[in-house]
């Protein structure tokens, strides 16, 4: 279709069509999909995740100019929250990062969660794709930081950057589980603000604690940065490149990739299936077979199974 093929030329109108027409989810969206796998896998994917104020934005526009020093193209989408009026982006990427407005070099996507569990929604890694098929070298993901949730990123990205800032409870923060096991790189970002060498120490108890247990050999190195000034920001990305050397020596990279790919194959499962289902039962009698789980008539497991045993007619099996 011309609208790849303009795409693929570097066509920056183009490029926002056709990640438009992604987020569509449409028959078209998927030919064009389709058209421009070949041309994928060459981008690098870094997520950038921690608690909300940890200054994710700013790292991600800081990170972006340090890149484009180096003439590394930069594909940037930001996760934001949907809006309950809209279904859009609740938050204006341009208003985050105008510092990086007018570069040809960088391409900025504000994408709404759509109550994707983790803040990722299928239609992102659609769009990953469209931007990795028209040659950014890089592709950094900022993801909502909502906590925990956020593990689905490590099943997205690359490498996995982790912010925490001091004065937010981060000591306590840093203890938890969720947000540790997925880092790759940790950040202490705001370094310039009292605490932070204490946010440190209590990220380095838990690496230190969980050393035996590193995620694929590689112990999660801490660095801290000043966003705002671009303190300690090419220190980050030159880990960056060295976490992505030691995937690629270590065979690692071959295997997230794997990982995601089936991820993703497994999630557009589901829903296909699930749409097929709703589709062959009908509406009507779904709503009847809830009203009879909701009077206790049957429980969730008998109904579906009922469901999943519905033939095209509408009848149960048996």
């Amino acid at each position: 279709m011309n609208l790849v093929r303009e795409a693929l030329d570097g066509n920056r109108y183009a490029v926002a069509r056709l990640i438009s027409l992604v987020e569509d989810g449409d028959e078209a969206s998927r030919s064009a999909l389709t058209a421009l796998y070949e041309h994928t896998g060459q981008a690098h994917l870094v997520g950038v995740t921690g608690p909300p104020g940890s200054g994710k934005s700013t790292l991600v526009n800081a990170l972006t100019q340090t890149l484009r020093r180096q003439d590394v193209t930069v594909g940037i989408i930001a996760v934001d929250p949907t809006s309950p009026f809209t279904g859009g982006a609740l938050l204006g990427d341009r208003v985050r990062m105008r510092d990086l407005a007018g570069d040809s070099g960088v391409f900025i996507r504000s994408m709404a969660t759509r109550g994707s569990l983790g803040g990722l929604a299928q239609a992102t890694n659609d769009v990953i794709k469209v931007l990795d098929a028209v040659g950014f070298d890089v592709i950094l993901i900022e993801t909502v930081g909502a906590g925990q949730s956020e593990v689905e990123i490590a099943r997205t990205a690359h490498t996995t950057v982790v912010l925490e800032a001091p004065g937010m409870g981060d000591e306590v923060q840093a203890l938890k589980a969720g947000l540790m096991e997925i880092a790759d790189i940790l950040v202490v970002n705001k370094a310039d603000r009292p605490g932070a060498a204490r946010t440190a120490r209590a990220l380095e108890m838990v690496i230190n604690r969980n050393a035996p247990a590193t995620k694929d050999g590689w112990a999660p190195p801490i660095l801290q940065t000043v966003a705002l000034d671009g303190s300690g920001v090419p220190e980050l990305w030159n880990t960056v490149e060295e976490h992505r050397e030691y995937l690629c020596t270590s065979g690692l990279l071959a295997k997230r990739e794997r990982m995601r790919i089936e991820t993703e194959l497994l999630n557009i499962l589901q829903r296909r299936l699930l749409e097929r289902l709703v589709s062959r039962v009908g509406e009507e009698r779904l709503e009847a077979w809830i009203e009879r789980i909701v009077a206790r008539e049957v429980d969730v497991y008998t109904a579906t199974q009922a469901l999943c045993e519905t033939r095209s007619n509408g009848s149960v099996k048996g």
